[in-house]
């Protein structure tokens, strides 16, 4: 009785059927109970987590001591870097080399952009108003996410590494094999342009070669991953969190030398100066210096044209 009672209410019990008064004492009833219910849940909690909190201090006690060791090592790396940064701002004042600095990198948020011209791209809130132009590279936590192609005043667009449009030069970073990092809308871009016989494993370190002047050199793009049909593919390490909040790097490129003038170009500049100055030099009334065609009498066209064979 109590089961076929429990589904008549079921079935009758629709929302377009409810009365004000049955609902209304129905959501009283809910904020008196649920307090007492969770009252009542707390100790069962306490004793069913009894075991898994002592089976978890031999798994917090090891993962301590990694923690230590970890920052052991982190502490090293930091004097490391350190010292590797002393010594590269003495070569840089040696060599009078403008580099950018890691301060000036300019961050942002980032949004999904659904109405661009590209499938896989990003839209972030800062623009040329906060120093941002085309072609900066912009990067996450873990490496290169892509590099900036449309900028505006409070705004600009990023053209992601997975793009189908996406073209960077890279090179693994053990061999200096360079290659062409080509997205195709998927999760693992593809390499390309390797070369008949390229020294590259799986796993191998892939970084920006800077090769086009469009990128500096050297920024973590991923890691090499062979495919079943013999390529090479790349995991991200951009990947390893959400795109949520990037940084900007401006990157000052290289300039196109200045092509230097000819030096007949030089010498006949200068001849005509000379002549000038000699000219000023003569005197008013002084005659105008003979020609070559005056001194041998004949113009100097049909001398040639007599000695010619």
């Amino acid at each position: 009785m109590l089961i076929v009672i429990s589904s008549a209410l079921i079935m009758f019990d629709r929302p377009a059927s409810r009365s004000d008064a049955f609902a209304s004492f129905r959501a009283g009833f809910t904020d008196i109970a649920s307090p007492l219910l969770e009252l009542a849940a707390q100790p069962i909690r306490a004793v069913k987590g009894i075991g898994p909190y002592f089976r978890r201090q031999g798994d917090l006690a090891r993962e301590n001591a990694e923690l230590r060791q970890q920052l052991i090592e982190a502490r090293y790396w930091e004097d490391l870097a350190y010292r590797q940064r002393d010594r590269i701002e003495v070569y840089e004042a040696a060599l009078n080399v403008q580099t950018a600095a890691t301060e000036d990198r300019i961050g942002a948020w980032t949004v999904a952009d659904p109405q661009g011209p590209f499938v896989q791209a990003r839209l972030i809130g800062r623009g040329s108003e906060s120093g941002i132009a085309d072609g900066y590279p912009v990067i996450n936590l873990y490496g290169l996410v892509g590099r900036v192609y449309e900028t505006g005043r409070r705004s600009a667009r990023v053209l992601l590494l997975t793009d189908l449009n996406s073209r960077i030069p890279v090179m693994v970073d053990r061999s200096n094999t360079r290659a062409i990092l080509i997205g195709d809308n998927s999760e693992y871009p593809r390499l390309e342009y390797l070369g008949r016989d390229p020294d590259i494993e799986e796993g191998d370190r892939i970084v920006s070669s800077g090769d086009d002047g469009v990128l500096p050199r050297g920024l973590p793009i991923g890691r090499a991953v062979p495919t079943r049909e013999g390529g090479w593919r790349i995991e991200l390490y951009s990947d390893q969190a959400p795109i949520d909040f990037v940084w900007v790097w401006p990157y000052v490129r290289a300039e196109q030398p200045q092509a230097e003038p000819e030096p007949a170009a030089d010498l006949a500049v200068s001849e005509a100066e000379g002549g000038n100055a000699n000219a000023a030099e003569l005197p008013a009334d002084a005659p105008a210096p003979a020609s070559e065609a005056d001194e041998t009498g004949e113009e100097p066209a049909a001398a040639a044209v007599e000695d010619a064979p």
